[in-house]
């Protein structure tokens, strides 16, 4: 679906038409310049390659400069792919902006959620801890307890929930209402909470 690229500014909250106060996020979204299009003949598929903000070209690999040389643009912070009709008639180097998007209408936003680092398994699996600092235990309360038999399997089965990295994973949140628009900004409101961190990206999608 067609779709732009932001960048997460912050959460607030407004006023809307009934006086109700409603908890937003603010989001930078695009404008956007289209890097590559995608054809059904040359990739089997018809989308959109789009690039948002700006980036050293130090920090950027050589197969993807040399990709944005032959487009002719600056190297960019973010770069994906939305699935445009055949339609649309854009060309590369054209500019997509907010006006993507109405007020009112509902969005899919998809996004990297915060890291959390090494965690154990209560906060990462909600694991409820083995009992009492009672009898000489002290230390185990947030143990994760027996993780095999030792006779029969004899091994730890493939899947099974142990502490490890927590967070940092793609997250899609859907029906996520647009409250506001301000186009002089390229900023949009959208009710309640979106993924990853201030300043992180997001990709903001027409269902």
């Amino acid at each position: 679906m067609p779709g732009l690229i932001g960048k997460k500014i912050g959460m607030s909250n407004i006023f809307d038409a009934n006086g109700e106060l409603v908890p937003v996020t603010v989001i930078e979204a695009g404008p956007c310049r289209v890097v590559s299009i995608r054809t059904k003949e040359k990739n089997g598929y018809e989308a959109l390659q789009l690039s948002f903000g700006l980036r050293k070209e130090k920090n950027i690999s050589k197969p993807v400069i040399g990709q944005y040389k032959k487009s002719g643009l600056p190297p960019a912070l973010a770069l994906n792919e939305f699935k445009f009709p055949a339609d649309s008639n854009y060309k590369v180097g054209d500019e997509i902006k907010i006006d993507l998007f109405q007020e009112g209408e509902k969005i899919k936003v998809r996004g990297k959620s915060k890291g959390k680092g090494f965690q154990g398994v209560v906060r990462r699996h909600n694991f409820g801890g083995i009992g009492m600092v009672t009898h000489g235990q002290s230390d185990r309360v947030r143990a994760p307890g027996s993780i095999g038999a030792s006779s029969h399997p004899s091994r730890v089965f493939k899947g099974q929930k142990m502490a490890g990295r927590l967070g940092y994973e793609n997250v899609t949140i859907s029906n996520l209402k647009v409250v506001k628009i301000v186009p002089e900004q390229n900023l949009l409101m959208v009710k309640g909470a979106v993924p990853g961190s201030i300043n992180s990206i997001v990709e903001l999608i027409k269902k």
